[in-house]
């Protein structure tokens, strides 16, 4: 990498702020001020620091709607960029313009050129998964995000009194239990944000210390000289399998389902504004169907990143290959029963992605049974069955939760769905580097909307107390009217 510029970081903030200022960001914080139970209540509460988190709570900072973000990890390591994820480069673009919300000079390529400059650009080919983060802790540094970490949400309770309670932990100060209280709680909780990493049956059956799911913390360092199999034929899949042959694994065996790996990401052929800002309104059955295309088709792992795992002359690629069974051997090896034999291993990698599973989130226990999904109102035409899409939060226009029995759940609405379970009701506008943006501003502006009706009173009252003179009552002076005789004319 060029050497880094320093001064010219430096004046890409001075170049933001002053755009900024022309455009009179933030403005001042409008909604009014609530206090209930004698404790402060905030407009929004966002749950998760990561992209979207930040996306979101720059969104509504522009719009004067007050937004702090509870994170559960250590300052500078919100999100799986520098903790779970294993890819050497992001997959996307580098000219997306992911959470800049339509500035130019708080996007990557700013960032990243401000620094090492044009020709360093140029040459560049995938961002560095780990120069991304750098990006995301520049970004909320810049934008004066009011983020708190080591926050941990053991609740989301939604209340008849219109606000959200937020029961936390404070890690900082050994777990310290205390609550919020918000008119709206945002869950940006990512890709796993409603459940969590998904593993077969049959995963059961190994010893729960020799395996690890792909969104797991594990140290490939462990894996030098071990074999290992990796289920699944993903991007996680591949990026698990290039970081235990770096770490010196003896072997490393790829046991795919499929007898073809899919070549085409067809995601990216619906990738345009119209997508973005038009998702939301197609009728049932186009959503449906978009996503279910999509999950049949599957995504491809990136050319580099299989490329990263097929370089190693230990690693072997086994197609058509599923696991049928497992078990662990009496010389302590594991046996993967496979349609295509058994294999002897020594630990396993499950990259098989992530499931709507409330069990995993106790911290939604509160509201989970009540909340509305596909599945509660929404037959799928034959051969279309689709236990993900099923399985989704029916969201309303705001990415609002809805309750599956009107008026059991008062207050559901108040809490928002801006993580990956959203994208059946509206699109990828809630996680996905592309559309991060419009996701963010959209959801921003409708809460900004629902909280000005909500105290349309107030606002009203506010109004009619106005009394900042336009003029003083000396910018100008009464005349005297002409009197005119009958018949002439004026």
């Amino acid at each position: 990498m060029n050497h880094v510029c320093a001064d010219g970081l430096a004046a890409l903030e001075a170049r933001l702020r002053q755009d900024l200022q022309w455009l009179c960001l933030p403005p001042r914080r409008w909604v009014p001020p609530r206090q209930q139970d004698g404790a402060e209540v905030l407009d929004t509460a966002i749950v998760g620091g990561g992209m979207a988190g930040l996306a979101l709570a720059a969104a509504l900072t522009h719009l004067g709607v007050q937004a702090r973000i509870f994170d559960r990890a250590p300052e500078g390591f919100e999100g799986p960029w520098a903790t779970t994820a294993r890819m050497e480069t992001l997959r996307s673009p580098k000219e997306l313009t992911g959470p800049a919300l339509g500035f130019g000079a708080l996007t990557f390529r700013a960032w990243f050129e401000a620094q090492f400059g044009l020709a360093a650009w140029e040459a560049l080919d995938k961002i560095p998964r780990l120069q991304w983060m750098d990006y995301l802790r520049w970004y909320r540094r810049v934008l004066a995000l009011d983020v708190r970490n080591e926050q941990r949400v053991l609740a989301v309770r939604p209340r008849a009194d219109g606000v959200v309670q937020l029961d936390l932990a404070d890690d900082t100060q050994g777990g310290r239990p205390y609550q919020v209280l918000a008119r709206h709680v945002v869950l940006a909780t990512g890709r796993d944000g409603l459940g969590g990493p998904w593993v077969p049956d049959w995963a059961q059956a190994l010893p729960r210390d020799r395996w690890a799911h792909s969104a797991d913390l594990w140290d490939a360092a462990r894996l030098a000289g071990k074999r290992v199999a990796v289920i699944g034929g993903g991007a996680s899949a591949m990026d698990s399998a290039g970081t235990a042959l770096e770490a010196g694994a003896a072997r490393v065996d790829l046991l795919v389902r499929r007898s073809e790996m899919p070549r085409i990401n067809k995601g990216k052929g619906a990738g345009s504004p119209g997508v973005a800002h038009g998702f939301q309104a197609l009728p049932d059955d186009w959503k449906w169907r978009f996503r279910h295309y999509i999950n049949v088709q599957q995504v491809p792992p990136p050319h580099g990143s299989t490329l990263r795992v097929s370089r190693h002359a230990n690693a072997h690629f086994h197609l058509g290959t599923p696991v049928l069974s497992a078990a662990q051997r009496s010389d302590g090896a594991l046996r993967l029963d496979t349609a295509k034999g058994p294999l002897a291993t020594d630990f396993v990698v499950f990259c098989t992605g992530f499931r709507p599973d409330w069990g995993q989130r106790p911290e939604f226990a509160a509201f989970a049974p009540q909340v509305r999904l596909w599945q509660d109102r929404y037959q799928p035409a034959p051969g279309q069955e689709d236990a993900e899409l099923a399985q989704s939060p029916d969201l309303g226009a705001l990415l609002e939760f809805q309750e599956k029995a009107p008026g059991a759940c008062p207050g559901l609405e108040r809490v928002h769905c801006f993580c990956y379970p959203s994208a059946l009701s509206h699109g990828a506008v809630a996680g996905d580097i592309p559309q991060i943006s419009d996701g963010a501003k959209r959801l921003g502006q409708g809460l900004a909307a629902s909280l000005f009706t909500e105290d349309a009173a107030l606002h009203f009252a506010a109004m009619e107390r106005y009394a900042e003179p336009e003029l003083d009552g000396d910018e100008w002076t009464p005349a005297d009217f002409p009197a005119y005789v009958d018949g002439e004319r004026p």
